[in-house]
């Protein structure tokens, strides 16, 4: 894929992983939507950015399919086009099961399972057209299991095995489709504000190359599910 003018939407792309993607597509010559949940996250995110021409921001809940429809709509009335697609908002939610409220359960199910499916089911019929690229932002805890995560768990390895079985049916169109599965990220999730003492972390702009590396890689080739971890964990 050449990127120079292809349009990407990035859900949850406000600050942390979305952020650092949105920052490398930019400097490819990328146009970029980045979604938030409110308006004054997704206007911070437009002027952090500071490429007023390329940079879209938009106010949607993943989990509402209704808003993932009118974000797309807005993509395509600005540019015209829907080359690529990253469902990157999540939140997560820790606790021995007996104690994980109920509320936080269908928080993460609703944001980070039903919204993958709520944005591939907005963008596929664009993407079909622009034969362009679908990724997910899953994490390592979709297919490893811990303690206290068995609601994050339970919706990652949804979004890896989603992800995978959307790869199958929608490659005949050349769609293509990976999941990127990170382990510890330097960023403001689960309430985390990134310092120094994250330096040994996997960092946003990182992701951003993997993104940029997978958008150039021949089309005859797709690494359709991707780990990635920090090298040196003993550091932390």
């Amino acid at each position: 894929m050449k990127l120079e003018g292809k349009v990407a939407y990035i859900t949850g792309g406000t600050k942390g992983i979305g952020y650092g993607i949105a920052e490398s597509l930019l400097e490819q010559g990328m146009k970029v939507a980045v979604s938030g949940r409110s308006q004054e996250s997704a206007d911070a995110a437009v002027k952090g950015l500071n490429n007023p021409d390329n940079v879209l921001g938009l106010v949607s809940d993943v989990s509402k399919l209704e808003d993932e429809k009118k974000a797309v709509a807005a993509i395509l009335d600005k540019w015209g086009q829907l080359d690529v697609v990253m469902a990157n908002a999540g939140v997560g939610h820790f606790a021995p099961i007996d104690e994980l409220e109920d509320e936080k359960w269908h928080q993460m199910i609703d944001t980070n399972l039903n919204g993958v499916y709520h944005t591939l089911k907005a963008s596929v019929d664009a993407l079909k057209k622009s034969e362009g690229y679908y990724m997910t932002l899953a994490s390592l805890a979709g297919t490893n299991f811990f303690a206290t995560a068995a609601g994050y768990n339970a919706t990652k390895f949804g979004v890896v095995g989603f992800t995978q079985a959307a790869m199958l049916d929608l490659r005949q169109y050349n769609i293509k489709v990976t999941t990127i599965m990170p382990g510890s990220v330097a960023s403001q999730f689960n309430n985390n504000e990134p310092s120094e003492k994250d330096a040994w972390k996997i960092q946003p702009e990182d992701i951003g190359k993997l993104v940029i590396d997978l958008l150039m890689m021949h089309p005859r080739t797709l690494p359709s599910k991707i780990e990635v971890r920090p090298t040196r964990p003993d550091l932390k």
